[in-house]
């Protein structure tokens, strides 16, 4: 539930708001003044206030200046007479969301506030969302997710950004999150209320880049039918983010160049000028300064863009936040598939830990999501983690103990293992058995032993014509071990038939 505070002297007004905002479900706190607010929120956690204006003993104004200094997270909106609407807008650029004029219905009320807490979670999620996550607004109780330094920068940064128009460069690895950044730093200024246009540069030929930019007008060239508002005009108003920018040509880069500059561009085929005002955020995982001392990035667009820049930071350099993003998306994915479980057992919280993430918070979203499909209890063991993590740590492990391995000692212990079961399969031949004894050669233990598994369950699955639940039994693996290896090796059962 969420808590707001309700700050003004008019008893009347204040009780109104109160009663809308219960009927809502909001838990609501009330306070005659600034001061008493100001109170409030430096004793308590809130997570928006609504104020007025003009009260006794400290203002509006003066409060809200107090409140942002103790939490910058803080959602401010400024309830204010017709007559004070310039000192509303004032307010919103100390940082309150938006205001409301007075008369104020609930409806309106309510809606901003859903608004307000939307554009917030925006910020929130920036530290475990993948870009193609949609944002729901839910609350995560006031609280950052991501408590790392390197996070908190972020945080930090978004939140001054959000305040001014200046040009944006977001740079980070694939999957960190760059475009909900992007959307976190609109979502929160005061463009808020106008276009977030997006364009994958990488993603669009060449020779039509420009068009879908800049626009054309009908006829500049074969196949140009119509007239086409490009994606500066747009976006008119409103912020462009402008994905891997660093894919763009060097003409396409003067052009950019130009638009940064002046606010005008010339679409194809025109004579005309158009004036726009846009805000550009734009992102890439490209290494920009070894691009420029090649040549193929422009230096004077690259400082053009890069006034304060956004470092998404790996979560291989942040992994001390993959617990609290795993609690996340543990919670996510319950809701999604309808389950119940409960996190991920210690064991494999060191696996997640231990990986390198080549892929980020997007592939840790699908690491999740596949042990969810995977796991049969109430909570993710490590049998049910892909097997790329488990092989990456037994690789690593495996690099460790670069000297000579004893293959006797190898073989006995497999050959050990096979006699548990009674002598069952132990017919299968085996590759270690065919090196004589006090044969002593440098080997991959890890491939290896995943080349035996393979062997060993391919034969076992055609022993029982592919029948899961024989094979499990007969064989002595456990099921879920069997599911898991099967996946893991791309063998088909039903072949087996």
């Amino acid at each position: 539930m969420y808590k707001v505070l309700v700050v003004d002297d008019d008893k009347i007004l204040q009780q109104s708001v109160k009663d809308a905002l219960e009927y809502h479900q909001f838990q609501v706190e009330v306070a005659d003044n600034g001061k008493i607010a100001v109170e409030k929120v430096y004793g308590s956690k809130f997570d928006l206030v609504v104020m007025d204006v003009n009260m006794p003993q400290m203002s509006g104004m003066e409060a809200l200046v107090e409140m942002k200094k103790h939490d910058p997270s803080l959602i401010v909106l400024i309830m204010t007479a017709y007559s004070n609407v310039n000192d509303a807008v004032k307010a919103v650029k100390e940082g309150a969301y938006n205001y409301l004029e007075k008369p104020i219905t609930s409806e309106n009320l309510v809606a901003l506030i859903k608004r307000a807490l939307k554009a917030r979670s925006l910020v929130e999620t920036t530290a475990f969302s993948a870009p193609k996550i949609s944002v729901d607004g839910e609350s995560t109780e006031g609280k950052f997710i991501g408590e790392s330094n390197e996070m908190k920068k972020v945080f930090n940064i978004i939140s001054k950004l959000a305040k001014v128009a200046t040009p944006v460069l977001i740079r980070g690895e694939s999957g960190t999150g760059k475009e909900l950044v992007a959307r976190a730093i609109h979502f929160n200024s005061p463009r808020k209320d106008e276009k977030l246009v997006t364009i994958n540069c990488g993603s669009i030929p060449e020779t039509l880049i420009e068009s879908e930019l800049f626009g054309h007008e009908k006829g500049a060239f074969t196949g140009a039918d119509s007239r086409k508002i490009g994606k500066f005009q747009y976006a008119n108003g409103g912020t462009l983010f402008l994905d891997e920018i660093g894919d763009i040509s060097h003409a396409m880069q003067v052009k950019l160049l130009r638009v940064l500059q002046e606010q005008t561009f010339t679409p194809i085929g025109s004579n005309r000028e158009v004036k726009v005002d846009v805000r550009i955020i734009a992102a890439s995982h490209k290494p920009f300064e070894k691009m420029i001392s090649e040549g193929t990035f422009r230096e004077d667009l690259f400082y053009r863009l890069n006034v304060l820049p956004v470092y998404l930071p790996a979560l291989r350099e942040r992994t001390g936040d993959i617990p609290h993003l795993v609690e996340y998306y543990v919670k996510y994915f319950n809701s999604v598939h309808n389950l119940n479980i409960s996190g991920f057992s210690p064991e494999a919280l060191e696996v997640l830990k231990g990986y390198g993430w080549p892929g980020n918070i997007r592939e840790l979203r699908n690491v999740v999501e596949h042990c969810f499909i995977m796991e049969s209890g109430d909570q993710v063991s490590v049998e049910s983690l892909p097997a790329v993590l488990l092989n990456s740590n037994g690789e690593k492990e495996a690099s460790e103990r670069s000297d000579v391995i004893d293959i006797e000692g190898i073989r006995n212990s497999v050959i050990d293992d096979l006699h548990k079961d009674d002598g069952r399969l132990s017919q299968y031949t085996f590759k270690f058995a065919q090196i004589g004894e006090g044969d002593s050669v440098k080997l991959d233990f890890q491939r290896s032993k995943e080349e035996f598994e393979k062997e060993f369950i391919t034969k076992a699955l055609k022993l029982h014509k592919g029948k899961i639940n024989q094979t499990a039994l007969h064989a002595n693996i456990p099921k879920k071990t069997l599911l898991r290896k099967i996946e893991k090796y791309g063998l088909v059962p039903k072949e087996f038939y």
